[in-house]
């Protein structure tokens, strides 16, 4: 693992398992947790390979997977996989830092026709790790595979860093709205949710895989 990630640092102890407790309550009452879902199952065909980088207790990529898509979800905070592991089995759930993703170390050599990054995760990586992130996702989607990110646009990664950041993963921009129901974007959005795309042409976006567990 690389650099303590945000979500390490700058939360309160207990907040993990805040959080776990929290989105188990939410699911058993009934709240509707899969507007993100929805949005890729609309973006990718039939039983795609999508890489839910971020991915918490799994609640985005469990959607999908009950969707018929082969989901593998990569979170830093060994709690929350643990929690994934637990809550949704059908799919496989891995500890490792975004910034050093390398998912055919561990047997997932397949490009994913998509990755998703819900839940404010570019807020919460390590600082300074943005555009490894983008970078290290972009490498695990095939040519012309889609990347969707939503993140609030007041949690300190503003968003002209972002799109900096997404060009220099080789990562173009094909829409941007304000929220994961497809809201019209405006610059006084509190929230964006961009969709990228990887192009045809590869070249230049490799970089020196390092492990994950």
């Amino acid at each position: 693992m690389g650099k303590p990630t945000r979500w390490a640092t700058e939360t309160k102890p207990g907040h993990s398992q805040w959080y776990i407790d929290r989105f188990r309550r939410l699911a058993a009452e009934g709240v509707d947790l899969a507007g993100e879902a929805r949005l890729l199952d609309a973006l990718v065909p039939p039983g795609a390979r999508i890489l839910d980088a971020g991915c918490g207790t799994g609640r985005v990529g469990a959607v999908l997977a009950a969707r018929g898509h082969q989901v593998v979800g990569v979170d830093a905070d060994p709690a929350l996989v643990e929690a994934a592991r637990a809550d949704h089995p059908g799919s496989r759930w891995l500890v490792g830092d975004l910034a050093e993703l390398d998912l055919a170390a561990h047997g997932e050599p397949v490009p994913f026709d998509a990755a998703v990054c819900a839940g404010n995760v570019m807020a919460f990586v390590a600082a300074g790790t943005e555009r490894a992130v983008l970078r290290r996702i972009a490498a695990h989607v095939r040519p012309d595979g889609v990347v969707v990110v939503g993140f609030g646009t007041g949690r300190g990664y503003p968003l002209a860093d972002f799109d900096a950041d997404a060009l220099a993963a080789g990562l173009g921009r094909s829409h941007r709205f304000a929220t994961w129901d497809l809201r019209p974007w405006h610059d006084d959005a509190d929230f964006a949710v961009t969709v990228l795309r990887r192009p045809a042409d590869t070249s230049g976006l490799s970089n020196p895989p390092t492990s994950i567990t």
